[in-house]
């Protein structure tokens, strides 16, 4: 079996961009979305409140993720609670710590308590992913996105720490599934499923790349040939080879 059909692991795609957003509804594959104030911002969006609404009417039945942008717990608390209202389908993105580096724990154990599933999300180290498991609801649904990509592109295997994450929750959240966030190539899904991912959040571009898992490497590299040689011919490119000369 090749392509998305061999994954077992849930595939959600990132962005802020509503038409792409709607596309990729279109697509079976895609079972969930997430997006966040920065993807917003670069698209864009200047009223987050309108956007939401109108990607939950062209999204009603998959999860969406959005999330909170006060910085003081109170205020994230009454956001949370606002962007909850909005469809059952919607997922509150609670930041794990706030910009003073305080634990969100608190806020995170009332928003479980009262059935809010959460997002919570900028989570980097395992003691982090402990501290949030521990302020999860054990009954109420949640996610648990661990920033994989970032922690690569600070130079550091990402693997170990998902594997442990994975366990982790596996054994006392069981309900809160592990998000392999912030993925950089098609590579991202199959180690994210392989350490025991229940989600990867992708863009676009690599969504549109699933089509080539378990693709022979042969025929792709044949594939690679034939299009340096079809690109150099359309470019017209010549060398003037000394036998030609002489």
């Amino acid at each position: 079996m090749s392509g998305s059909q061999s994954l077992k692991i849930k595939i959600f795609a990132d962005g802020a961009d509503l038409a792409s957003m709607k596309a990729m509804y279109a697509n079976p594959v895609v079972k969930g979305f997430t997006t966040n104030p920065t993807l917003m911002k670069a698209a864009g969006i200047d009223d987050y409140v309108n956007f939401a609404h109108k990607v939950l009417t062209a999204i009603p039945d998959r999860p969406v993720s959005f999330e909170v942008f006060a910085d003081e717990f109170d205020q994230m608390e009454r956001q949370a609670l606002e962007i909850a209202s909005w469809g059952r389908n919607v997922n509150v993105k609670i930041p794990v710590t706030n910009t003073k580096a305080v634990f969100a724990g608190p806020l995170i154990s009332r928003l479980a308590k009262r059935g809010v599933v959460l997002n919570i999300t900028a989570v980097f180290t395992l003691e982090q992913v402990r501290r949030v498991a521990e302020a999860l609801s054990s009954d109420v649904p949640a996610i648990v996105s661990v920033f994989a990509g970032r922690i690569a592109d600070s130079g550091i295997d990402p693997m170990p720490l998902m594997r442990e994450a994975a366990q982790l929750l596996g054994t006392s959240r069981p309900k809160a599934e592990l998000l392999w966030a912030s993925s950089r190539e098609l590579l991202n899904v199959i180690q994210a499923e392989e350490v025991g991912c229940g989600i990867i959040t992708v863009t676009n571009d690599i969504i549109k790349k699933l089509a080539l898992i378990g693709k022979d490497q042969t025929a792709y590299s044949l594939e690679t040939v034939k299009m340096f040689y079809n690109d150099a011919s359309a470019a017209g490119f010549t060398i003037a080879t000394r036998a030609a000369a002489e």
